[in-house]
């Protein structure tokens, strides 16, 4: 199984309800398994380097199947912490925001947001991905 155009529609509209409902702007990006986008928003009044961060934050939690937080934490730390260039793809990244979907076990998509903290931007991305009704 693989995340769908409308469970993409899902999750976005849950995070944009989120969103609305704490009085904040932001760009959420939903991805497939693979890290290509299934569904995009910039809301209003969003900085525009958010739309390039959520479209990588989605792929990059897609790709790892991590989120960008636990990518960001490896990267910083002092003993077992690598260059990201590690990955070898210039897309990959390491801030707090971007979530995997995953069903039974499996990565089926990704979900990110940009434009807030890296705290909650992920965690707006994970109440999003939370509400999706899989089969």
């Amino acid at each position: 199984m693989e995340l769908n155009n409308k469970q993409a529609k899902e999750i976005l509209n849950a995070i944009i309800f989120e969103l609305e409902k704490r009085g904040k702007y932001a760009v959420v990006a939903i991805a497939d398994a693979h890290g290509e986008l299934l569904a995009f928003e910039k809301m209003d009044n969003t900085k525009l380097p958010s739309i390039a961060n959520a479209i990588n934050k989605a792929y990059t939690a897609a790709r790892t199947q991590k989120s960008t937080s636990e990518i960001g934490k490896a990267l910083k730390d002092p003993v077992k912490g690598y260059d990201i260039a590690f990955y070898g793809d210039p897309k990959i990244c390491g801030w707090g925001g971007g979530v995997p979907v995953i069903s039974n076990g499996k990565v089926i998509g990704a979900a990110a947001v940009s434009g807030l903290s890296q705290e909650e931007d992920e965690d707006i991305a994970r109440i999003g991905v939370g509400q999706l009704k899989l089969a």
